[in-house]
């Protein structure tokens, strides 16, 4: 079948159909687990930003230590079995801290070495499953499949929170964290019961391929470089809504869990709005387009710093919503579709490590400036950082982005 038009034309690859159902179970278990793991570390436990910080950056830490060799790996080794592997990994992680909760032998140590475990798949399955959906659609599809991806992600964004904040209020913690290790296993199957000879695969010998290849390549692409600095600046300042939301909602507004995990369903309403239009912008959105958005994000968050109450503040966040992620979806499926299929699995790494590796930084130092300067201070400034270095990066480039030729 040609690959047609449509917004979901994607899904004419019988592979890619039975990921994306399985993706949307799982998503949804992620987004659960992640409100859940919040409200334990700050209620349950007792802690603070600080703390809450901490267990962010450690599940963000694997990111930074594994993400360019987990590239690497998806450019040499059968993507498929490595994510039924980093699937099964993650299941185990996520029912182990379902277990200690529901058996009220949770403490913050284990929380800490869960939050870093559950990172390290996490931080191995990234890379590979970006690389694999160039595998499961060809390339003529990518663009519509990393914007079906995105709307995906945010779908369980929607429905996770909201699924959490009730779990947690009639029956706490622990079964948030079941419902994630399940979802998990149907992954698992789903990818077992994929057609490998309907994959788009390169049957040529996979040779060992090295990291540095991959710098080297973004290194010598002026728009790569734009890009990825840029989401640097958004993704480790403004991409913090676990910790704003949490604090936001438990010491400035006093909410319970449910008004705690609708505020994660509101903020995906934007989030959603942004996904479900990029499946039908189909061009290339060059650095230019992705600088703006990243300082719109900013100039949101900004805004949403200074909301009085708990309604004003949950109206701006669909807006940061879809500010963020129409910035993400943008770099994102800029760095697949001019990427060469033998580097993009290496070159994802770098752009994920970027993306998600600097959490470990950048989430305990947010969490102890809140509980400095106050949680609504903080989100000021993450949001003047982002707008900022989206600035600074467009005046750095813009000289060398003018005569800069688009494309692999």
């Amino acid at each position: 079948m040609s690959s047609g038009a449509g917004s979901l034309r994607s899904f004419k690859h019988r592979n890619f159909r039975l990921f994306f159902a399985a993706m949307a179970a799982s998503n949804i278990g992620t987004w659960a687990q992640r409100i859940a793991q919040d409200w334990l570390v700050v209620t349950d436990l007792h802690r603070g930003g600080s703390e809450l910080g901490i267990v962010t950056g450690l599940q963000f830490l694997p990111m930074l230590l594994f993400s360019l060799y987990a590239g690497s790996l998806a450019d040499r080794f059968d993507k498929q079995k490595l994510l039924i592997i980093t699937n099964a990994g993650g299941a185990c992680t996520a029912a182990i801290l379902g277990w200690l909760t529901i058996s009220h032998r949770v403490n913050l140590t284990e929380v800490f070495i869960l939050a870093f475990f559950l990172g390290l798949f996490g931080a191995l399955d990234a890379p590979v499953r970006q690389s694999f959906t160039s595998e499961m659609v060809g390339k003529s599809d990518i663009a519509n499949a990393v914007s079906l991806n995105s709307a995906n992600f945010n779908m369980g964004r929607l429905i996770g929170p909201a699924v959490s904040g009730l779990l947690i209020k009639y029956f706490h913690t622990g079964p948030s964290f079941l419902l994630n290790a399940g979802t998990f296993v149907i992954v698992v199957i789903a990818l077992m019961l994929m057609r490998p000879e309907d994959l788009h695969r390169d049957l040529s010998e996979k040779k060992a391929r090295k990291v540095m290849e991959g710098i080297r390549y973004i290194k010598g692409r002026t728009d790569l470089v734009a890009i990825i600095a840029t989401v640097f600046f958004a993704s480790t300042f403004g991409l913090n809504f676990q910790i704003f939301t949490a604090l936001l909602s438990t010491r400035v507004f006093h909410k319970d869990a449910g008004a705690f995990g609708l505020l994660g369903s509101v903020l995906a309403v934007g989030s959603l709005a942004a996904a479900i239009v990029s499946t039908r912008l189909d061009q290339k959105r060059k650095p230019l387009f992705v600088m703006s958005f990243a300082g719109a994000f900013g100039v949101a968050l900004i805004f949403s710093s200074f909301m009085p109450t708990y309604l004003t503040y949950a109206l701006m966040l669909p807006i940061c919503g879809f500010m963020a992620l129409t910035t993400m979806i943008s770099a994102n499926t800029y760095v697949q579709t001019t990427t060469p299929e033998e580097l993009r699995g290496r070159v994802m790494g770098f752009y994920l490590l970027i993306f998600l590796g600097a959490s470990p930084i950048g989430s305990p130092f947010i969490g102890w400036l809140s509980d400095s300067l106050g949680i609504r201070q903080t989100v000021a400034i993450c949001g003047a950082i982002t707008s900022l270095g989206a600035l600074f990066i467009y005046f750095l480039t813009r000289e060398k982005l003018k005569n800069f030729t688009y494309g692999v």
